[in-house]
């Protein structure tokens, strides 16, 4: 019997979708049903897949799709990110966690839906992410931490052993925590959190 990968819809069609895109496509179990995007872009092109609807679609789509991830970045805020999040959940989208064949996730580890874990990112044992996060490209957590919901985990970043990362933290590229403190809110690139 031919296994039938299920069809999935990307929500946000800008640069992180890019990158969402490359790691859906080498974890091979779903297929890119399409992108949504704002009204005024559908029809455009994202890496050979195109826009097909936008946010106002999402009831209508899930006739056709059960199967969603919020791939809008977070620097700024995250509010747009947690919104789409919320009405994807409301409608009843399943939101998979998408995790790269390259990135390293410890068995001992537990990842809540709708989380990314992109390329080359190690997650070790006993560590707890929550729903809704972006674990870049070669970001480290070591163990025993908590990812609360929300939150992004930026390219290159070390948070080690026994941290705990408060809802909706931006951790920025290179920045790097002391073991065993706890993080909130805007932690700026090449930071040392101690």
């Amino acid at each position: 019997m031919l296994n039938r990968k299920e069809k999935i819809l990307l929500i946000g069609g800008g640069g992180h979708c890019h990158s969402v895109i490359d790691v859906i496509e080498l974890e091979d179990k779903y297929t890119i049903a399409g992108i949504i995007d704002k009204k005024e872009l559908i029809g455009r092109d994202v890496l050979g897949y195109k826009v097909i609807g936008c946010d106002d679609d999402l009831k209508e789509l899930f006739q056709e799709y059960k199967y969603a991830v919020v791939t809008i970045g977070h620097i700024s805020s995250n509010a747009v990110k947690v919104k789409l999040f919320d009405i994807l959940k409301g409608i009843g989208y399943g939101l998979p966690v998408i995790i790269s064949p390259l990135a390293y996730v410890s068995k001992h580890a537990s990842i809540d839906e709708g989380t990314i874990v992109m390329h080359q990112a190690m997650i070790n044992s006993n560590t707890k992410i929550g729903q809704n996060c972006i674990v870049n490209s070669k970001a480290l957590i070591e163990h025993d931490c908590t990812i609360e919901d929300n939150c992004h985990i930026s390219t290159a970043a070390v948070i080690n052993g026994g941290v705990k990362v408060k809802e909706g933290t931006f951790f920025g590229s290179n920045a790097t925590s002391k073991e065993g403190i706890e993080v909130d809110g805007f932690i700026k690139a090449g930071a040392l959190k101690k």
